[in-house]
């Protein structure tokens, strides 16, 4: 990574870490599911109000990484509003540039982009992922609450 970008996902990264989105309980959430990496501890619990196919509202709440953190809270802000098909595309091409299935200047991400460089640290992979590993698992209840453990990488 050079230097111009490994100061903005740095830059990035923080800012949601100390200050971030969406964060916190809703009301009377619809959906939600919970997330955990045994490897390193993240812990993360995601709230939904879906109204029809959209996401009207998103909350998450939990401890975790800064990668994990700053993640989880730009995905809120990437979905909040939208429909389920446009978050679960969001999802896919993320996963895919965090995986190298698809080169980050393609996908179509957003400020999401500034996570690509964790494609570079394995291990981080995960953690960048727990968020919206708990987010699918939300959205797949059918108003119930579901657990899960972040999915192999790659």
């Amino acid at each position: 990574m050079n230097d111009a970008v490994n100061d903005l996902y740095q830059e990035v990264v923080l800012e949601h870490k100390r200050a971030p989105r969406n964060f916190g309980h809703l009301p009377h959430p619809t959906h939600q599911a919970e997330g955990t990496n045994p490897s390193c501890g993240d812990q993360i619990a995601v709230e939904l109000n879906l109204v029809g196919d959209q996401v009207q509202d998103i909350r998450f709440t939990g401890h975790a990484c800064a990668i994990c953190m700053a993640s989880t809270s730009m995905m809120t802000e990437a979905v909040k509003g939208r429909d389920v098909a446009a978050a679960k595309a969001l999802q896919q091409h993320f996963r895919a540039v965090l995986t190298g299935e698809e080169e980050p200047e393609g996908a179509p991400l957003g400020k999401l982009v500034s996570l690509a460089g964790v494609r570079q640290y394995p291990s981080r992979i995960k953690c960048a992922l727990l968020g919206w590993h708990a987010l699918m698992h939300a959205i797949a209840q059918d108003g119930g609450n579901a657990s899960t453990e972040p999915e192999p990488a790659a």
